[in-house]
């Protein structure tokens, strides 16, 4: 067993390719712990966000804090503290904060590849 308090695990601001804006992740299960689940706990500051992307597998975001926005192509949600949000396999997406607020969400999903749409 492995106990992993989010307070414990420094925040990773380091930019990413799938990042527009400032956004830090924070890996709880991470490779070397779980084989086949990862989860992260992402905060994106105000008005950052994912570009449109798709995975290899299906996630789920869980809001743990402020209002973000998770969108498709075809439709947009404003999402807080509380909501769950399942992504299947190979939906175009993109997810963040809104304007004015800042957002964290829990990233769960197996292992695979995030895709950049361009």
């Amino acid at each position: 067993m492995k106990v992993v308090r989010l307070e414990d695990v420094k925040p990773d601001y380091e930019p990413r390719p799938i990042f527009d804006g400032r956004v830090s992740r924070q890996p709880l299960v991470t490779e070397d712990m779980a084989q086949t689940i990862r989860i992260a706990a992402v905060t994106f500051s105000p008005g950052a966000r994912t570009k449109l992307h798709t995975h290899t597998h299906d996630q789920i975001l869980f809001v743990v804090a402020g209002k973000g926005i998770l969108a498709t192509e075809q439709e947009t949600h404003v999402v807080t503290p509380g909501t769950t949000i399942f992504v299947p396999q190979g939906e175009r997406h993109w997810h963040g904060a809104t304007e004015d607020m800042f957002f964290t969400h829990l990233s769960i999903a197996t292992s695979g590849q995030t895709d950049i749409v361009e």
